[in-house]
């Protein structure tokens, strides 16, 4: 009678896990998602939040002063902790009185447009780790990173381009691990854009041969060998990612092109975003290149802009920073709208953590994960609102804080997906983006 009985309940247990796991397969989402695609602007390097959208009028009185409070116990460098003011003022903008420093004009423009959650913490005060833990969900093990994730729920819109498109990805600080698929089939992994203004390319996206009916047929034979060799195999997903990976590559070499051109659009656009000229030509680029592919159909695209790490040199590097992120992000944001797309694109913008109140020298700051700003624009997002706060001084979230586990479990909630029930079946366990934590943030959602 146990024996049978322990039988049978495993086959209730296996047959909720084969649900579960179909459930997860599936393409349509489980919940009525406002936004269909996801654009992450990632400032690579932490900038400094603090000076530029949450002023503290406690750092100008006691500027040179030891923090009051109690210091973190893990800081990246040694410090006397004594409090730095802020080079530039910040004044409110807009019917929602959100606060921008005077680098930022353009998205001081559009602040009402913008929902800036001032109570961002995470776990690592290394960029490696930091970075990991933003993009994968976990800044110790190889995990899936966000765009796999997504792209795997959801796919791509357009069969002929991939789901998860990254442009000028950093090599360092946790590498490919920010943009890799991991455990997860390997079409789901970020497709990776490289250069500089002018020059930004899919490495071999150019196609050797000039006889496309030639190609066609070679990769018809190849395929046919690995299918064969497939069917002779037990389910080999890295073989049958491979199959997919050369009809995708092969289709990508018509359709990229053609969405990549920027030269297409007309000199207005390209002037919005600060693309035509200056030091907002690259980032410019990146960003109208994000809104290309966003519109042809590629769920999640990003675009990083580096390198905010400001130990030192705090006044001139972010002034040269703000200056080329500025206008490309808010024309981007700007473009969204008026072409009506914003509503169902969710725009992301933020780096690994902040940086303290307290100083690193005479001109710099530490990283800081306890307490930083994000903001988000677009896709079920409530504009014009200002969302949590850190401490009088800057240095930790306070109130209505949000982890990055929270971030990810929202973001999904907005594409349609429940992030506790996103979950792929790895090493004898159920991974999911947000492990075993993570809310839903429900005071931003439109």
């Amino acid at each position: 009678m146990l024996v049978r009985s322990g039988t049978g309940f495993g086959a209730l247990a296996l047959q909720a896990m084969l649900a579960r796991e179909a459930r997860g397969a599936s393409q349509p989402p489980p919940l009525p998602g406002t936004a269909k695609r996801v654009i992450f602007l990632f400032m690579h390097g932490g900038p400094s939040t603090v000076d530029l959208f949450d002023p503290k009028p406690l750092l100008t009185r006691d500027n040179g002063k030891p923090y009051p409070l109690e210091a973190p116990r893990i800081q990246s460098h040694k410090s006397k902790n004594l409090l730095l003011q802020s080079p530039w003022s910040c004044q409110p903008h807009g019917e929602s009185g959100a606060q921008v420093c005077e680098l930022l004009p353009h998205l001081a423009s559009i602040v009402d447009d913008l929902c800036f959650v001032r109570s961002m913490h995470c776990s690592n005060s290394r960029h490696g780790g930091a970075l990991l833990e933003l993009h994968t969900g976990s800044d110790t093990f190889v995990r899936p990173s966000m765009g796999s994730w997504i792209n795997y729920g959801l796919g791509s819109e357009n069969d002929n381009l991939p789901g998860f498109i990254t442009i000028n990805p950093t090599n360092g600080h946790g590498g490919a691990g920010a943009w890799s698929p991991a455990f997860l089939p390997a079409e789901h992994g970020g497709t990776r854009i490289e250069g500089t203004g002018g020059s930004f390319k899919i490495p071999f996206i150019d196609n050797p041969l000039k006889d496309r009916a030639k190609q066609r047929k070679e990769l018809d034979l190849l395929a046919s060998f690995n299918r064969d060799h497939l069917n002779d195999r037990a389910y080999d997903h890295d073989l049958e990612s491979r199959i997919a990976s050369y009809e995708l590559a092969f289709k990508m070499q018509m359709e990229v092109p053609g969405v990549q051109d920027i030269s297409q659009e007309p000199d207005h656009i390209k002037k919005l975003y600060g693309a035509d000229a200056g030091p907002t030509k690259s980032f410019g680029e990146q960003c109208l290149m994000a809104r290309r592919f966003s519109e042809a159909g590629v769920r999640f695209v990003q675009a990083s802009h580096r390198y905010w790490d400001s130990h030192g040199n705090l006044t001139k590097d972010h002034e040269r920073l703000c200056q080329e992120m500025d206008q490309p992000v808010a024309g981007l944001i700007t473009d969204l709208k008026q072409r009506g797309l914003l509503d169902e694109t969710l725009v992301l913008w933020g780096g690994e953590f902040g940086r303290t109140p307290t100083a690193q020298g005479k001109d710099g700051r530490d990283h800081n994960p306890h307490g930083f700003t994000m903001f988000m624009a677009g896709g079920g997002i409530k504009p014009g609102t200002v969302y949590g706060s850190t401490d009088d001084y800057g240095y930790y979230a306070t109130e209505k804080k949000v982890h990055f586990h929270d971030l990810h479990a929202t973001i999904l909630h907005l594409l349609g997906i429940d992030h506790e029930e996103l979950t792929y079946h790895y090493a004898g366990r159920d991974f999911r983006l947000t492990d075993v934590e993570g809310r839903v943030v429900k005071g931003i959602l439109a």
